[in-house]
C-alpha cells in the first residue's frame, strides 16, 4: 500500500504553475528589452558565445527538482506488514435501485443523485464500519464487496448509473437475497440493510427474501426516493421524457406502502427522501443503535520511507542544472544540447 505520512505539502505544487508564468514573463522582459539595442540576428552575432538555449534547459530542469520537492516533504512510504486488527463496528449493506425511474427529478437533482450524495454522506460518518453495495435493477449485481476502505467506496458510488444493468425492473426480492449472501460470516456484530429505492414496478420474493434476512439477524432499512405524486422520467439526450406505447408521459410514482411492508418485515425503519437531510439523520440515528462488535479488519501497520529515491533523484538534477553553463562550450559545439 502506498500513502504520504505528510499530503498537506502537496499543496506545495500549486506554485509550481506561478513559477513557470513567472519565468516566461522574465523572459519576455528581457527579449523586449534586448529589442530596444537593435535587430536580434545582429546581436547574436555580436555575442556568439551566448546560448539561446540553455537558459531554458537550465529552468525546465530546476523545475523539475522544485516540482519532486514537495513529494520529498510530503514522505512518500510502502506498506510493508499487513495484519488484522479488530475495531468495534458494524457492517452495512447498501442495495441501490439503478432503474430508469431513479432518473425522475422530483427530489433534486434526482432521484439516483439524491440517493448517492445520502450515501456519501453515510459512509463519511463511518469510522470502524464495513460497508458494501449492491445495485439492481431487473436484476441485482455486487458492486462493492463488503469493506472497510470507505475510499474505495466512495469511488464505486460515482460509478453507479442506471447503464450498469440493461434489464429494467426493480428486483428488490433478489437484492435482499443477494444481500443477505453478502455479509460477512463473522458473529455478534451488528447488520443492517439499507435499501434506496422507489419502489416502483417491484417484482416478486419480497416477502421470502426478507424473512430469510430475519432469521440472520439482518435488519432492513428502506429509504424511499421521491414524491407519492410522481414526476416524468427524462429521455436522455432530449427535452422530452419518456413515454409509453400509446405516446403518453410516463410519470413514475413513489410505491410507499410496498417499502413501510418491507421495513415492517426487517424489524427496521421506513424513510421518505425528500429535498432536506431528515432521510440521513434518521437512517444515521437508526444505524447507530446496532450492537458493535469487533471488526476484523487488514490494515498496513508498518511503512518504509522511500523519500531517499527523490532525494537523490532532486540532488541529480540540481549537479546537472549547475554543470550547465549559460554560455556556450567549445568542447561541446556538435552537441545539441550544449551547442546552442
Amino acid at each position: 500500500m502506498f500513502r504520504f505520512e505528510e499530503p498537506a505539502y502537496l499543496y506545495l505544487l500549486l506554485l509550481i504553475p506561478i513559477l513557470v508564468v513567472g519565468y516566461i514573463y522574465l523572459r519576455y522582459q528581457r527579449k523586449k528589452a534586448l529589442l530596444r539595442f537593435g535587430d536580434p540576428e545582429l546581436l547574436a552575432s555580436l555575442m556568439p558565445e551566448v546560448s539561446v538555449y540553455r537558459p531554458n534547459v537550465k529552468f525546465v530542469i530546476l523545475l523539475f527538482a522544485v516540482t519532486l520537492f514537495p513529494f520529498l516533504l510530503a514522505r512518500p512510504q510502502f506498506g510493508s506488514k499487513l495484519e488484522t486488527i479488530k475495531r468495534q463496528g458494524i457492517e452495512v449493506m447498501i442495495a441501490l435501485d439503478i432503474s430508469n425511474s431513479m432518473l425522475a427529478q422530483d427530489v433534486q437533482p434526482s432521484r439516483l443523485e439524491k440517493a448517492k450524495r445520502l450515501v456519501a454522506q453515510l459512509v463519511d460518518k463511518m469510522e470502524n464500519d464495513k460497508v458494501g453495495m449492491i445495485v439492481f435493477a431487473g436484476d441485482a449485481y455486487t458492486q462493492l464487496p463488503i469493506t472497510s476502505d470507505y475510499i474505495s467506496a466512495k469511488m464505486f458510488l460515482e460509478t453507479i448509473n442506471p447503464s450498469l444493468i440493461s434489464k429494467q425492473g426493480t428486483a428488490i426480492g433478489s437484492a435482499i437475497s443477494l444481500a443477505a449472501r453478502s455479509f460477512t460470516p463473522q458473529e455478534n456484530v451488528g447488520r443492517t440493510l439499507i435499501i434506496i429505492t422507489d419502489g416502483e414496478n417491484h417484482e416478486g420474493g419480497i416477502e421470502e427474501a426478507s424473512k430469510l434476512v430475519g432469521e440472520k439477524n439482518i435488519q432492513i432499512n428502506v429509504l424511499g426516493v421521491g414524491l407519492p405524486e410522481g414526476a416524468p422520467i427524462p429521455e436522455a439526450g432530449t427535452n422530452d421524457y419518456r413515454r409509453d406505447r400509446e405516446g403518453n408521459v410516463i410519470v413514475t410514482k413513489l410505491n410507499e406502502q410496498m417499502c413501510q411492508e418491507i421495513a415492517k418485515v426487517g424489524n427496521g425503519i421506513y424513510v421518505r427522501v425528500d429535498n432536506t437531510n431528515n432521510a440521513q439523520k434518521a437512517i444515521a440515528k437508526e444505524i447507530n443503535k446496532l450492537a458493535k462488535a469487533d471488526v476484523e479488519t487488514q490494515v498496513y501497520t508498518e511503512f518504509n520511507e522511500q523519500f531517499q529515491v527523490i532525494a537523490l533523484v532532486i540532488l541529480i538534477l540540481a549537479v546537472i542544472e549547475t554543470l550547465i553553463l549559460m554560455k556556450k562550450n567549445p568542447l561541446f559545439r556538435h552537441i545539441t544540447l550544449f551547442s546552442k
